[in-house]
C-alpha cells in the first residue's frame, strides 16, 4: 500500500499530493488495489459505510468494462481504443481484456494523475503484436490527445472511445456532451463510444457525491440517466442501450446487486 506522507514523487519529478482524495485511487482500494493514501482510504471508508451501493458501482462498471470491450474485440472487430481517465491498473484492463481476443489490439491511455501514470508505465505492458501507450493529458485538451494518440493509433480505421466515470467530473452536462461530439467528430465511420458514469437515481448517491465534493477532491457530479443517453446522441446505441451497467449483456447466472446507481451504454458510429 501507498505510503502516507504528505506529498510524492514519480519517476519523472512530478509531485503527488498525498493528503487529497483521488478519485483514481479510493476506485483504486475499493478494487482491492494497493495504490492509495490515507486520505483516499479515509473518504473510501467513509462512503463505503454511509453509502456501500458507490462501492457496488466501482465493482460493477468493472464488470461492463469488461464485457464492452469484449463485445468491441470479439463481435464488432474493433482493434484500436481510446481509453480517457483510464485510473490505477488493477484486473482487467482495457488492454488486457482486448488483447486476450485479439492481440494486435492498439490501446491508448489517457490520464492526468502523476501516479496513474507512474503505475501504467511500470504494469501496462502490451501484446508483442499489438501496442500500448500513456498519454499525461486532461480530459478537455481534445487536440493534445488526439495529437499524440496518433502516434499510435490509425485515425483513418475504427476506434472505440472508452470514457469510464470521468465525464461526471465535468461540471455542465452540456461541456461535456460537446467534449464527447469534439472526440467521436474525429473518429472515422466505424468507431464506438463506451461510456458509463454514476446516475442520480437514489438519495443514498446524491449524498454520496455531496459527501465526497467536500472532501476537497476534484468534484463529481451524478446525472439523470437520460443525461448519460445524451451522450450518445446521433450515435447508433448497441443493444440493450443505455441501461445500468448490471443490465448491459451480463453475463448468464449474473446475480448484481440490485439498483446499481450507474448507467452506460455502446454507441455505434455510421
Amino acid at each position: 500500500m501507498a505510503e502516507n506522507i504528505p506529498s510524492a514523487v514519480d519517476r519523472d519529478g512530478a509531485r503527488i499530493d498525498t493528503t487529497v482524495p483521488h478519485s483514481a485511487r479510493f476506485w483504486n482500494y475499493w478494487l482491492g488495489g494497493k495504490d492509495n493514501y490515507r486520505a483516499d482510504r479515509e473518504i473510501a471508508d467513509l462512503i463505503a459505510t454511509q453509502w456501500p451501493g458507490l462501492v457496488d458501482v466501482a465493482r460493477t462498471s468493472r464488470g461492463f468494462l469488461v464485457r464492452a470491450v469484449e463485445y468491441l474485440t470479439g463481435e464488432a472487430g474493433v482493434r484500436q481504443f481510446l481509453d480517457i481517465g483510464t485510473g490505477l491498473p488493477t484486473a482487467d484492463n482495457t488492454h488486457e481484456v482486448a488483447q486476450r481476443v485479439a492481440p494486435d489490439a492498439r490501446i491508448v491511455y489517457v490520464d492526468n494523475d502523476p501516479l496513474v501514470l507512474t503505475h501504467a508505465r511500470a504494469l501496462l505492458t502490451s501484446t508483442p503484436e499489438g501496442a500500448t501507450a500513456y498519454l499525461d493529458a486532461d480530459l478537455r485538451d481534445v487536440d493534445t490527445i488526439l495529437r499524440e494518440a496518433a502516434r499510435t493509433l490509425d485515425f483513418t480505421k475504427p476506434v472505440a472511445l472508452v470514457v469510464m466515470g470521468v465525464l461526471g467530473h465535468v461540471a455542465s452536462h452540456e461541456d461535456a456532451k460537446d467534449l464527447v461530439g469534439k472526440f467521436m467528430d474525429a473518429l472515422p465511420g466505424g468507431s464506438y463510444l463506451v461510456q458509463y458514469d454514476g446516475t442520480a437515481t437514489s438519495p443514498a448517491m446524491v449524498n454520496a457525491q455531496d459527501q465526497y465534493n467536500r472532501s476537497g477532491a476534484v468534484p463529481y457530479y451524478v446525472r439523470d440517466p437520460k443525461d448519460i443517453a445524451a451522450f450518445f446522441e446521433g450515435l447508433q446505441l448497441v443493444e440493450p442501450g443505455v441501461v445500468r451497467v448490471t443490465d448491459w449483456r451480463p453475463p448468464a447466472g449474473d446475480i448484481a446487486p440490485d439498483a446499481v446507481d450507474a448507467f452506460g451504454g455502446v454507441g455505434f458510429k455510421e
